[in-house]
């Protein structure tokens, strides 16, 4: 499980949660590790950066590539929620989520292109979400975006496959993360609503970051370099499979 040393791997959203998971799963197959987030990674090197921010992208990118000499995979993990139906959300909250979202990984992978080309492996790996094809009780602005970045991922896989630059994304179903346990924080009774959400999963509990960074990780893998426009459900079975009980 070394396929990755002397490699360099720029994970957004990295300091927590599913990133945190994925630059941990990195690292110890011999990465070097760059966290891109809006909060310093206690574990990697790391640079702040706001996806929003075109010019704090562009500069933490040049810092990771002053850093290691270049970049060559990208996980766009950044991204943030939004729960309500479509009329519930305000267009401040549609712009602020398509935002991050989708722009943010445009943004990206826009200031990481340039060096993705001059690496042996390189690959970018997005991180959707079941929420894109699966449709789910209001998440109507958050389902858009991930529906966006499932598409974005098709697209850039075409556009960017006779450079030998593999596009893949993963879609995870409900992780058990902060950003999971701080909506369920605001929930009236969190137990039972915890409980809930882990019956409609067909394995009887929530996915964990652990498991969509191992799926992240096989989708840089050089040795996958067949894997390229690949949406890779790691949702407990959310997506396929009807559990008929009794």
């Amino acid at each position: 499980m070394s396929g990755f040393e002397g490699l360099t791997v720029a994970v957004s959203g990295g300091a927590s949660g599913i990133g945190a998971a994925a630059a941990a799963a990195f690292a110890e197959r011999g990465a070097n590790v760059a966290v891109l987030d809006v909060n310093p990674s206690p574990d990697h090197w790391s640079r702040t950066c706001d996806v929003a921010d075109d010019y704090q992208v562009r500069q933490a990118v040049a810092a990771v590539v002053e850093r290691f000499g270049g970049v060559d995979v990208l996980v766009n993990n950044a991204g943030i929620g939004a729960v309500g139906t479509v009329e519930e959300n305000s267009d401040k909250q549609w712009f602020r989520v398509l935002d991050v979202n989708l722009m943010g990984m445009v943004r990206l992978s826009r200031a990481c292109l340039p060096h993705l080309r001059e690496s042996p492996s390189p690959a970018i790996v997005n991180t959707s979400s079941i929420a894109a094809t699966a449709g789910l009780v209001k998440r109507a602005l958050y389902s858009a975006s991930k529906g966006a970045v499932h598409s974005l991922t098709l697209a850039m896989a075409a556009d960017h496959v006779a450079e030998g630059i593999r596009v893949n994304c993963v879609s995870p179903g409900t992780a058990d993360t902060p950003w999971v346990q701080r909506l369920l924080d605001q929930a009236e009774d969190p137990a039972a609503e915890r409980a809930r959400l882990e019956a409609r999963q067909p394995t009887g509990r929530l996915v964990s970051p652990e498991e969509v960074a191992a799926a992240i990780v096989f989708l840089a893998d050089p040795a996958n370099r067949a894997v390229t426009g690949v949406c890779l459900p790691v949702d407990g079975g959310v997506a396929g499979l009807r559990i008929v009980k009794g």
